[in-house]
């Protein structure tokens, strides 16, 4: 029996409002989000049972709720949140890895985007 495996939700897409800036609050933005989750597989590797997993689909809306809920100014924050948030969801997950990017960043340059990467453990 594995010890754990992991699920991954890769660039998963939502328009928010976060940022410092006044005008990222006016005129939003997509933000793109990765979950990397180490789940404790109890018995649904065995059972093929979707009631022991990490429902893609709940989980999918869990993030949304988040990314597009209460303005943040640090993505890190928002990162943390979306962690914080699958972790009180799902019991089964052990850690959760949030990668948040945000390609409009107002910086003064020419770049593809900010990210960044938190980490939370149940």
């Amino acid at each position: 029996m594995a010890d754990s495996y992991i699920i991954r939700l890769a660039n998963c897409a939502f328009f928010a409002r976060h940022g410092v800036h006044d005008e990222e609050e006016f005129l939003g933005q997509r933000f793109f989000v990765d979950a990397e989750l180490e789940v404790d597989p109890g018995e649904a590797l065995e059972t093929d049972d979707i009631e022991g997993t990490v429902h893609y689909g709940v989980a999918f809306k869990v993030m949304e709720e988040i990314v597009t809920g209460k303005r943040r100014y640090l993505i890190e924050a928002l990162a943390m949140d979306i962690a914080k948030a699958l972790v009180a969801e799902f019991t089964q997950i052990r850690m959760a890895r949030i990668t948040v990017r945000k390609p409009s960043a107002a910086v003064p340059g020419i770049l593809d985007h900010v990210e960044v990467t938190v980490e939370h453990r149940a």
